[in-house]
Order: C-alpha cells, then structure tokens, then sequence
C-alpha cells in the first residue's frame, strides 16, 4: 500500500479531535450517570452484565486461550526473529528496568488485593465440590495463579508485539489503529481508527479505574489499621486526589525517570515483603505449596483454559472471576500494550513474548504462592474468622494476615506504600498511553503534552470516584466485563492483521535473492569493517540549524554514496535537492526498477516547535527531524512518515538498500 501524502512536515500531528471529544464526552456521561442516579445506574449495569455472561461467556473464555496459542505459535515460528525495530537497533532499557516497568504497569494494587481474598473465596466456596477440603485447599491458589496467569499476559503480549511492530518496524504511529492497516488499509487514518482509538481509550480507563478503585479501599482500611483514618467515601475521594496528583507529576516526569523509578522502587519493596512473609512464616510449608502449585498449575492448565462449566454452570462465580479477569485483561490490553510497546523498541518477537510471559508471572508465581497459601494455612490452622473477614471485606484481608507476623506496624506502612507505588504506577501508565492514544505524534517516541497527560490522570480519578458512589467495587467489576467486550473483537483483528503483515515481510524477505543477483551491495560490508559510524554532533544546536546542519552534513553523503552502491550494481540512480516549500529543501534518490515503478526515497527537514508538550518554544530550542517518504511500493510509514535524525551515515545507507529491496520484492510479488 503506498504512503499517503503529507502536505507539510507538520502535518497530522497534535491532538486527535474525535478520539479525544469521543472519549471524554463517554468518560463524563457515565460519571454524571452514576453519580447523578446510581441505583438506576448500578440495575443496568447488573442487567447487561447478566446479558454479557449468558451470551458471550464463552467467546471469552475461547478468546483468552486463543491469544495465548497465537503469540506462542508466533513467537516460536519463523517470525519469531523479527525485531521491533530496524536492524540496527538494541533495547533502550536493561532487562530488569524492562521487567520492573512491564510488571508494574500490568498489575496494580489489585494483586495485594486478590493475592489474600481470591485463595480464601476460592477454599471456602469453590466452584465446584466442598469447601474447606484438601481438594479444595489445592485448588483455590491455583485458581488465583490462573486468572492472573499467562492467559491475561498472552493479551498484552499480543498488542504489545502488534503496536511495536508497526510502529518501529513498518513506521507507522503507535496507536492502536496501526495494528489494523492490513486489514483495513488507509480507512484506519479516518473516522474507522477514530473508533478504534476511542474503544481502546474507554477499554483503558474503565480497566485502570477498577485497579484503582480497589486500590483505594484496600489503602483507606491500611491507612485506618495504621493512623485510625476512618474507612468511607470521604477518605477514599481523598486518596483519590492524592494518587491522582502523583500520579500526573510522575507521568509528566516521562518514562525515562519517573515511571522508570517507581516501577523498579516498587519490585524490590515488594519483592522484600513477600520474602518477609516466608521467612517469619511457615517457610517450610510454603516452600512445599510453592512447588505443588506449579506442578497443579501445570497439569490443570489446558482443562482449565476451555472450562465454560457448560452442565453445572455457576454465574454468579463465573462473572465474579474468570469472565471479570479476562474482560479486565482485555479492557488493559490497549493500555498495557501500548505501554510495553514504548519500552520494547529493539528486542526480538520471540525475545518480547518470553519476557512478556514468564517475567512477571514468575513474580507473581512467588507472590499469590507465597500469600494465598498463608492465608489458607491460617483458616486450616482454626482461624475461621480471618476467613469470614477475607472474603467477605477483601479489603481487610492482606491486612489482618499481616497482623500475625512480627514487627506488624512497620510491615503495614511497607505494605500501604507498595499498595501506593502500585496504584502510582499503573494510574501514571494509564495517563501517559490515554494521553498518546489521543494524540497526533511525530515520533513513537514522543510523548503527548504534559496538560493531556494531567487531563486524563483527573478524568481517571472522576471516574473512579463515581463508580465507587454506584456500588463500590462490584460495580467496577461488572462495569469492566462489559466495556471489555468490544475491544475482544478489536483484539481478533488485530490478530489477522498482525499474520499477515508477518507473512508479507517474509515472502518479501524469500524474494530479496532476485533484488541483487550478483550479491547484496558491499556497501554495509565495507562500512562496518572500517567501523565507518560517522554519529551525530550531541552538542548540535537544535531547530532549523539543526535540521539543515544533519540534512548537509550527513543525509546528503549517505544519500550520494548509496546511489553510488546501487550504480555499481548496474542500477541507475541518482540524487538531487528537492523543493519542500515552507519546510526548505529535503534530499530525494531515485532508482529505476526493470518493468516496474522507480523508487524514490526522500528525506525532508522537520521542525516542531511543541515536542512532549512543554509548550511554545523559540527555534533555537525548537525539537527538529528529519522525516523519509518513500513512493508506492515501498513500505508504507503512515500520515507522518518516520523520523531518521537519530540515524548515523552507515544507518542511512542501509535504510535506502533495505528499502529498493523491499520495493522491488514487493512489486515482483503483486506481478
């Protein structure tokens, strides 16, 4: 599919309209709903949620199972080697920054929540058989590794790979409408993405409002155990405001530093007080049922993914958990992906799935075993009242189990600060993909601008607030199942898009051998022996004197010598100046292709005088670029284009060869 035209460098960037009208404007009317009419609210939500279950229970059970063996069958097919990114590119994060940041915004407060009240529900009243049996001692921590397991992971796993494959392998905007160009072609750059963005905005902040609405009860009772705050809608509108607020400053701060930060702070706390609790506990036990839970999980898995419960149908537990879960991971889907996406430039698919799947599930293997099984060896021990107090007010559950291990004070303030990080993290995440979601970027890089990032913090915190005023977390939880149905299709096309795109690269790849008949040019040969990285001036000045200093100085040689490269290949070629009217002059290099479309590949200046949204600037400190457009057959960059002023001499050469290949396989393809 060819490009579409660009009129001027700052074309397409800014603030998407439509998503973000669309999106606050349904933010707002059910915030207004609930507070204004909640019993009326918290009856339809219940009616549709009934609706959901009986109709769609099973598309998201069939679903959760059919991502986890799609990015599994990708990762360990041919495909798998594929990188999220050019060639030339290596990870921006060290692996355990990389885990810390992708853990931390795909599980919230809620994990501390559910790690104690889901193990004790599922031991006292399982879904199927007697409680307080040893089958059912078994089974309830296994039940809570599932719904947190590799099912849910395998979604984000999913629209992490698809978001960071188009946008730093095919250049296109890291927005969820990228994932659907092959399906949809150049109809995602209108109203059809605008839908799109506006499902996955919505989808985002009823799934992050739900982490942290049950975050906010959760840290009202430990604030109450710890200062004697009293538990109530007005201390929980209170930690709201508060979250919500650190929560802007540290989006604003950038993933960089401040999600970075919190995200690594908050594994080590965690991890510290997760080896507290099995070094002062029953160490032995625990270590026993840690092992036998991953042997159980194990066994169990394949039976438990598909298990609808067709014959002996439970609703009421199956809307509590399993479907609950698997709308949540889906409505976090969007966000988490997109998320990841930003973080993951550089590393493999296979490398991205694995990491993906097994880094934070391994954490939280050790978390839910280590808690979830304490919690159950209290009630075994006659402690039926911490039982009641669990799963009846899970809010207090974490809490009053901590209340039996030494030092509690001091453990409590861990645990209430952990509970916070968690919900910073994931509320900061939040605002920070909403934020872009509903932006125009010039780069996948780039961030939206601060005032957006804070818009969406406050609009998180509103809603959260009002769902809370309708019935508290239930009604968090039943909002979720249903504003996770429509992503769930989005998500299936995603994963037809995604195939074929794959497939694409591929045929284009087996057909690059006819491209260069006597060999690939040695001009990536040649340089990288001479170690020829002629890299940019970090002291450069920014602005148009910036922009024209790399177009002179480095776009002009690179170009020239690939033009070389390609003559000697007895392809003709050549490059000349071209007019970009208001944006100055760009560099283009065209070469022939026998009984096909010339290739021409363009390299304009940009200038930004607003990137990452610190407001007006002068040109001396304006942001600058310098953006490829390519000619039909190439591939296709999206509206923007993509930004090549961090590439170096060498970089540029084998960007143009890699794409006269791409453009030559690709029209011998559609012959």
């Amino acid at each position: 599919m060819s490009v579409p035209e660009v009129d001027s460098a700052d074309a397409g960037t800014g603030v998407k309209g439509r998503v973000l009208v669309g999106s606050v404007v349904g933010v707002l009317a059910v915030a207004l709903w609930a507070t204004v009419s909640p019993a009326a609210a918290a009856d339809t939500i219940g009616s549709l949620v009934g609706w959901t279950s009986e109709w769609f229970g099973w598309f998201y059970i069939a679903f959760a199972t059919a991502v986890l063996v799609f990015v599994l069958a990708i990762a360990f097919s041919r495909y798998g080697k594929v990188k999220l990114g050019p060639e030339h590119s290596t990870p921006q994060f060290s692996t355990f920054a990389w885990a810390s940041m992708l853990f931390a915004a795909g599980i919230g407060t809620d994990l501390m929540f559910f790690a104690v009240a889901e193990p004790v529900t599922q031991y006292l009243a399982p879904p199927v058989g007697d409680g307080e049996t040893v089958e059912a001692a078994r089974e309830a921590t296994v039940w809570t590794l599932f719904h947190y397991g590799i099912n849910g992971w395998g979604m984000y796993a999913l629209m992490g790979m698809a978001l960071a494959y188009y946008a730093y392998r095919r250049n296109m905007p890291l927005a969820i409408r990228s994932t659907l160009y092959p399906v949809f072609g150049r109809r995602v750059h209108g109203a059809l993405g605008d839908g799109v963005d506006i499902a996955a905005v919505l989808g985002t902040i009823f799934g992050v409002a739900t982490s942290l609405g049950i975050g906010v009860v959760q840290l009202n009772y430990g604030l109450s155990v710890l200062f004697g705050i009293p538990e109530g809608r007005a201390a929980q509108l209170g930690l709201i405001g508060l979250a919500v607020g650190v929560a802007a400053v540290s989006a604003v701060s950038g993933v960089d530093r401040g999600i970075k930060r919190l995200s690594q702070l908050n594994v080590l706390l965690a991890m510290g007080l997760a080896a507290f609790v099995l070094v002062t506990g029953n160490t032995a036990f625990l270590l026993n049922g840690l092992v036998q839970n991953v042997g159980d999980f194990v066994s169990s898995f394949p039976g438990r993914t598909l298990d609808t419960f067709a014959y002996d149908r439970p609703d009421e537990w199956l809307n509590g958990w399993t479907l609950f879960f698997w709308a949540w991971w889906i409505a976090w889907a969007s966000f988490v992906g997109l998320f990841l996406a930003r973080i993951s430039r550089g590393r493999t698919i296979r490398q991205f799935v694995a990491g993906t799947l097994l880094l934070p599930f391994s954490y939280i293997l050790m978390w839910v075993s280590i808690f979830g099984n304490s919690a159950i060896d209290r009630i075994r021990q006659g402690d039926a009242a911490f039982g009641e107090t669990a799963m009846n007010t899970p809010e207090r559950g974490f809490y009053t189990l901590l209340a039996d291990y030494p030092a509690f004070p001091f453990i409590a303030a861990i645990a209430t600060f952990v509970g916070l990080l968690f919900y910073v993290t994931s509320a900061d995440s939040g605002a920070l993909v909403m934020a872009n979601l509903s932006s125009r970027l010039p780069r996948p890089q780039d961030d939206a601008a601060a005032g957006l990032r804070i818009l969406w913090a406050v609009a998180t915190g509103v809603l959260t607030a009002a769902m809370l005023l309708v019935g508290g977390v239930p009604a968090l939880q039943n909002a979720t199942i249903i504003m996770g149905l429509p992503f769930g299709f989005v998500m299936v096309l995603v994963m037809v898009g995604l195939y074929r795109a794959l497939r694409q690269e591929a045929d284009r790849g087996a057909n690059r051998h006819r491209v260069w008949p006597t060999g690939r040019p040695g001009a990536r040969r040649r340089m990288r022996s001479r170690g020829r990285l002629r890299r940019r001036n970090t002291s450069a000045p920014r602005g148009r004197e910036r922009a024209d200093q790399y177009l002179r100085e480095t776009v002009v040689p690179a170009l020239a010598e690939a033009a070389a490269e390609l003559r000697a290949r007895e392809v003709e070629s050549r490059t000349r100046m071209v007019d970009e009217g208001t944006g100055g002059q760009g560099v283009e290099l065209s070469a022939e292709v026998h009984g096909g479309t010339p290739f021409r590949y363009c390299i304009r200046p940009r200038v930004t005088a607003n990137i990452g949204g610190r407001g007006e600037q002068s040109d001396a400190a304006a942001g600058s670029g310098a953006v490829v457009r390519l000619d039909a057959g190439g591939r296709d960059p999206g509206p923007l284009g993509y930004d090549v002023v961090d590439y170096t001499h060498a970089q540029l050469i084998d960007d143009v060869l890699d794409r006269y290949e791409e453009h030559v396989a690709g029209q011998r393809a559609g012959a």
